[in-house]
C-alpha cells in the first residue's frame, strides 16, 4: 500500500508540473486544484512540497505559482547534453534557404514537443506542444518509432482541428505507412487552414527516430511542384543534425561516394 501511495504521489507531482505546459507563466492554487481535479488542501500540500524542492516557486505578491529554478537547471542540462546548443546555425541556414519556419521536435506521450525552432514563442512557451496525429512532426515521430511503441490506440480520440484532420485510427495507420514509404510526412492544412508542412526524421543507426525536423510555409510557397525541393533541403539538414546530436556509435553510416 505504501508503494502504491508513493507512485500516486509521483504521478500527482508530475501532473502538477505538467499544468504549466500550456503556456501559462503562473497559476493560482485554485487553478492547480481545478486542473488536477484535487481538493484544494491536497493541491496545496503538493505545491508546497514542490516549492520546497525548487521545482515550483511562489510569487510573494500574488501567491501564484510558477516553474522554479530546479526545472530551469534540469532543462538547461538536458538541452546541452543533447547537443541542442550546437544546432542553431543549421536550423537558421535551412530557414534562410527555404524562407520557411523550421522546427525540431521530440515525442512526449501524445505530443510532439518543439525543442528549437521558429514556431516557439520564447516569452510564453506557446507553440511548444503539437498533437501527433495532425502534424507533420508528429507523423514522423510515429512512423519511425521503434517497433511496438507506435500504439495508435494509446493516443485516444483524435480531435479534428480542421476539416482535413485525420480523426480515424485506421486512416492514421495508413497515413503512417505512406509516410515511411515516401520518407517524409506532409501536413496539408490538417492542423491549421492555409498551412503546409513537410517533416523528415533524424534517424539513428537502427533507423529509429530521435528527432523530427520540419519546415512550414503556405501552399502558395510550398506548392505541389516544390515539395520535393523542400524535402531535399530538409533531409540534408537532418543528416547534418545526426552528426551534431548523436554519438558516433549511434549514427547511421555515411553514404559512400
Amino acid at each position: 500500500m505504501a508503494a502504491e501511495g508513493g507512485v500516486q504521489s509521483v504521478h500527482r507531482a508530475i501532473g502538477m508540473l505538467d499544468c504549466f505546459g500550456g503556456g501559462d507563466v503562473s497559476l493560482s492554487l485554485s487553478d492547480l486544484s481545478r486542473r488536477m481535479e484535487l481538493p484544494t488542501s491536497t493541491a496545496h500540500r503538493l505545491a508546497k512540497t514542490l516549492t520546497g524542492a525548487g521545482f515550483l516557486e511562489q510569487e510573494a505578491r500574488t501567491g501564484r505559482y510558477r516553474l522554479g529554478p530546479s526545472i530551469t537547471e534540469l532543462g538547461q542540462l538536458s538541452f546541452h547534453r543533447r547537443g541542442l546548443h550546437r544546432i542553431a546555425p543549421e536550423l537558421a541556414e535551412l530557414a534562410r534557404v527555404t524562407s520557411a519556419t523550421v522546427d525540431l521536435a521530440v515525442r512526449n506521450d501524445r505530443h510532439a514537443v518543439i525543442l528549437s525552432g521558429g514556431s516557439l514563442n520564447r516569452d510564453s512557451g506557446i507553440g511548444l506542444r503539437r498533437p501527433l496525429h495532425s502534424t507533420a512532426l508528429g507523423k514522423v515521430l510515429l512512423a519511425w518509432d521503434p517497433e511496438g511503441k507506435a500504439d495508435l490506440a494509446a493516443l485516444g480520440p483524435l480531435p479534428a482541428l480542421t476539416g482535413r484532420t485525420i480523426v480515424d485510427h485506421g486512416e492514421l495507420r495508413a497515413e503512417l505507412d505512406r509516410v515511411r514509404e515516401a520518407g517524409y510526412a506532409l501536413n496539408d492544412g490538417e492542423s491549421g487552414d492555409g498551412i503546409r508542412t513537410v517533416a523528415v526524421p533524424v534517424l539513428d543507426r537502427l533507423n529509429h527516430v530521435r528527432y523530427a525536423l520540419a519546415v512550414r510555409s503556405t501552399p502558395l510557397v510550398m506548392s505541389d511542384a516544390r515539395i520535393g525541393w523542400f524535402v531535399a533541403h530538409t533531409r540534408a539538414c537532418a543528416r547534418a543534425l545526426e552528426v551534431l546530436l548523436l554519438p558516433p556509435a549511434e549514427r547511421r553510416p555515411r553514404a559512400r561516394d
